[in-house]
């Protein structure tokens, strides 16, 4: 079983960390490593830097939906903790697009797609989703798509 690229990256950055003495990054790299590993066995299949990096957006997801709370909860600490997950996991990803970026494409799609009415924001999210999977943020799309056709 081949390892895919990203998950090459991410065990020799476990190794950096755990000489540099870092247990905070060490600790965020060996969860993504077993949220991956568990998506593998679950699979029964390796699985494709595409899925891999799923896997680490939705830890991320994960992480600012934390962030959110434990900020209403007063928890600074923690979500200074979530904050630093989010940094080393980021590392992962390919370069996001921009705002500006997304909302040209999310307008040359709903042209192009003849879409007209928010009925239509299923049909532009499934073009979308293909192109800009693990480009961008899926929740600021859709709220692009859902702005744009509104």
């Amino acid at each position: 079983m081949e390892t895919s690229s990203i998950t090459s990256f991410i065990e020799d950055d476990i190794k950096s960390s755990m000489k540099e003495g870092n247990k905070i990054k060490t600790s965020t790299l060996r969860m993504a490593k077993s949220e991956i590993q568990l998506l593998e066995i679950n699979k029964k299949n390796t699985l494709s830097d595409a899925e891999t990096i799923g896997v680490i957006q939705k830890m991320i997801k994960q992480r600012k939906e934390s962030i959110i709370q434990f900020n209403k909860a007063g928890r600074k600490e923690l979500v200074e903790k979530e904050t630093n997950e989010i940094s080393f996991l980021e590392v992962y990803l390919p370069e996001q697009l921009t705002e500006p970026e997304l909302r040209k494409i999310v307008t040359t799609q709903i042209n192009s797609s003849s879409a007209n009415s928010i009925k239509d924001m299923g049909k532009v999210m499934g073009i979308l989703k293909g192109e800009l999977e693990g480009k961008a943020d899926m929740g600021l799309v859709s709220n692009l798509v859902k702005e744009l056709l509104s």
